[in-house]
């Protein structure tokens, strides 16, 4: 299965030009999956709530649309994380559509800083859903720091953690190797890249997309540069928890033990 990211620094407020970026970038990579960053289509600092509210639409709005339409021209799945609108409630959230239409939308669980502001944590929960006999679970940025988070998937049979973000902070891309070890899964970031700088805020995103494998080899790592990315897996490869020949992951818990 090939399957990678995209990355770049997108425009804030121009769904259109971001739409354009994206397809242009896209224009002539063959793959079975690509992830495309948190808010791709609006951009990340938003000032007010006003502006959230003329920029969110619901999961079927016009950047599902547009991405149905390119992945029925790149014969491939996308998986991509915009501002959704539900009913009076704005969510950051994530979707993953093929061919075929719509498959899933994730909720951002855990919001980052002054997202807490703007959106209402979600309310999906960390749902797997399966394609091309696959299974896949979505994160988006900051779920990251939480483990609980991608176990919880792992334990529902994802093999593929998709994961969407606007990092700013150092710390995910080399985090995510032990995450992938700890749970035997891949993962596939797509962060985006470059400055933005809206009023009196002013935030550098880090860049460094990149899948990982199961045993927390880096497959491809980007930079900071605009760009696609696309590695060859072997998605069965996340079916064998097993460390060892005495030593399974998911075998050797001992959850009774554990607590919340």
């Amino acid at each position: 299965m090939k399957v990678g990211f995209l990355q770049f620094n997108p425009t804030f407020g121009d769904k259109t030009k971001n739409y354009r970026a994206v397809e242009e970038l896209l224009k002539n990579v063959v793959a079975d999956i690509v992830v495309i960053p948190e808010l791709f289509n609006t951009g990340y600092t938003f000032l007010n709530e006003k502006e959230l509210i003329d920029l969110a639409e619901p999961a079927g709005g016009e950047t599902y649309e547009f991405m149905h339409r390119l992945a029925q021209e790149k014969n491939c799945a996308l998986a991509y994380g915009f501002a959704e609108k539900a009913e009076d409630i704005h969510h950051n959230s994530m979707s993953f559509v093929t061919t075929r239409g719509l498959v899933a939308t994730y909720r951002k669980s855990h919001l980052f800083f002054e997202e807490k502001f703007l959106f209402q944590p979600g309310d999906t929960g960390f749902d797997v859903f399966e394609y091309g006999g696959v299974k896949f679970g979505m994160l988006i940025c900051w779920d990251w720091i939480y483990p609980e988070a991608m176990r919880t998937l792992a334990l529902r049979g994802a093999q593929v953690i998709l994961h969407a973000a606007n990092l700013v902070t150092p710390y995910c891309p080399d985090a995510m190797k032990t995450r992938a070890i700890e749970n035997r899964v891949f993962i596939i970031t797509a962060d985006r890249a470059g400055d933005e700088i809206r009023g009196e805020k002013d935030f550098h995103f880090i860049g460094k997309s990149q899948v990982v494998a199961p045993n927390g080899g880096i497959l491809v790592r980007a930079g900071e540069e605009t760009c696609v990315k696309i590695s060859e897996i072997d998605p069965s490869f996340a079916l064998n928890k097993k460390m060892n020949e005495h030593n399974d992951l998911f075998a050797d818990r001992r959850a009774e033990l554990y607590f919340e």
